[in-house]
């Protein structure tokens, strides 16, 4: 069977299995490029929301203790 086809139209194919092929390697490599990228940016937005629950906090307690210093 393979002894009848010209020996350029199975380099055609092999470059094609070979071009798929790549082209798998390279998505998984950009989706996991993505998902590093989205927890970094993840992680940066929970610190800059802890960051600023903490300075909340730290203002109410300052408020507490000038209001029971006055009162």
């Amino acid at each position: 069977m393979f002894a009848t086809i010209p020996w350029w139209v199975a380099v055609m194919i092999g470059f094609i299995i070979f071009s798929g092929y790549m082209a798998f390697r390279a998505m998984r490599a950009e989706m996991k490029l993505e998902r590093e990228y989205i927890e970094k940016e993840g992680q940066v937005y929970m610190e800059r929301i802890e960051e600023a629950r903490r300075r909340k906090e730290d203002g109410q307690s300052e408020e507490k203790n000038e209001v029971q210093s006055v009162g």
